[in-house]
């Protein structure tokens, strides 16, 4: 994975109160979790965009004073009114230690079956992964080119991949084409063409 950088200042004073103060600053309370004791911390929303905003899922290296960490972003919390962020999570994510996170899928190829009028769905955008973080991939790629009609792609029908495990039940499926009404108008026009020969 890739790493996005954000740089912080450890609070000292937790609460509603002192929350709603760095949050008048333009900066986000976040927790680091993951170490003997939990890290209290704030930094500025505008180091967030390319973490939140984007398909891909990133290491962050907090940067804290003198001291360094990698870690997943794990959980945030927005304003239901401005959609502002409010809250963020962290779990460390040292090198060589296996962390679960969540990976985007992004399909390639062209499906027959869309070519013969189905419509492709990715139905699971996101696939639970473990592995360590400097193995786990920013995409999972899922190729569709053996998808016809009613065809579909399960969490098992995914290639093994050595330095992370898919914990998706087996059976989910991750994507498929799906007959639509113009395919099956298509496919009985084809049967009555046949019929008629």
């Amino acid at each position: 994975m890739k790493t996005v950088q954000i740089k912080g200042e450890e609070r000292g004073n937790l609460g509603k109160k002192y929350a709603a103060l760095e949050k008048a600053k333009g900066n986000v309370p976040c927790v680091l979790y993951g170490g003997e004791n939990p890290v209290h911390f704030s930094a500025p929303e505008i180091s967030f965009k390319q973490l939140l905003f984007t398909p891909y899922a990133y290491i962050t290296e907090i940067a804290l004073g003198k001291e360094k960490f990698n870690a997943i972003l794990q959980d945030t919390q927005f304003d239901p009114v401005s959609d502002a962020l409010t809250h963020a999570d962290f779990l460390l994510a040292p090198a060589g230690k296996p962390v679960t996170v969540m990976i985007p899928v992004k399909t390639e190829g062209l499906a027959p079956g869309v070519v013969g009028g189905g419509a492709l769905q990715t139905i699971l955008r996101k696939l639970k992964v473990k592995g360590s973080a400097d193995s786990i991939p920013e995409t999972i790629t899922v190729n569709v080119e053996s998808l016809e009609l009613g065809d579909s792609i399960q969490v098992k029908d995914l290639p093994e991949v050595d330095g992370y495990e898919i914990l998706n039940t087996p059976g989910a499926v991750v994507a498929r084409v799906q007959v639509t009404r113009a395919a099956r108008m298509s496919s009985s026009s084809d049967e009555e063409a046949e019929a008629q020969e």
